[in-house]
């Protein structure tokens, strides 16, 4: 991990002591050591604002660090925290598709895509395929009931 990443994450480690002005304040300054238009730099200045309820400062960041070729683990976490910047800026479908988007590579941050998801489809207004999606991802976990629970979720998927 580099020395950057590192006080990236140190400033997120305090971010509550902090609070959210002095969060941006410190993260814009650490992304500025950064060549202009650096996907990771667009990114964790995107967060700070989302993190603080700027959602509508943070989406175009968010679009930039991808625009930009952001890549790994961290284009994941952009998708998947525009999403739900989107949704809660009241585009549910269009976060639901941004999610579809990024599932094939999210990895071990598959669940995360199908949670934002489910909350998105709730705000679409698919309260039952978001249960049943939600409790598909989630049975793989239990170490009992995941046969039942996945029937379950089945079920709801069906009837949706």
């Amino acid at each position: 991990m580099s020395d950057w990443q590192q006080r990236i994450d140190a400033v997120w480690a305090t971010a509550d002591e902090l609070g959210d002005h002095e969060v941006i304040r410190r993260i814009d300054a650490l992304a500025a050591e950064r060549p202009a238009g650096d996907p990771l730099a667009l990114f964790e200045r995107a967060g700070a604002r989302d993190s603080a309820g700027l959602e509508d400062e943070a989406e175009p960041l968010y679009r930039q660090a991808i625009a930009a070729g952001i890549t790994g683990s961290e284009r994941v976490q952009a998708h998947v925290q525009l999403a739900s910047t989107i949704r809660n800026l009241g585009r549910p479908l269009e976060s639901i598709a941004l999610l579809d988007e990024i599932e094939p590579e999210a990895g071990e941050l598959h669940d995360a895509v199908v949670a934002f998801r489910a909350l998105a489809r709730v705000d679409a207004g698919d309260a039952r395929l978001a249960a049943s999606e939600a409790l598909a991802a989630l049975a793989p976990h239990l170490q009992r009931y995941r046969v039942s629970l996945a029937a379950y979720a089945a079920d709801l998927a069906a009837s949706a």
